[in-house]
């Protein structure tokens, strides 16, 4: 797996939190979630083809 895949999503975990925290202080609670859930999706997409290369080699392995 690349190291940078990690960085990235350790970036996007950091950018969430300083956003999280900047909303809650000025009082936009309603938009920290909304930003969570933003974050995690992006997440998950940038992950989605190593999880579908995974199972295929899982398929492989199996012979399923």
């Amino acid at each position: 797996m690349e190291i940078e895949i990690i960085f990235k999503i350790a970036a996007i975990g950091l950018i969430v939190a300083v956003l999280n925290q900047i909303l809650q202080r000025s009082g936009r609670d309603e938009y920290t979630m909304i930003t969570t859930i933003a974050g995690l999706i992006l997440a998950l997409m940038m992950i989605l083809p190593y999880i579908s290369t995974l199972f295929t080699y899982i398929k492989s392995v199996f012979d399923l």
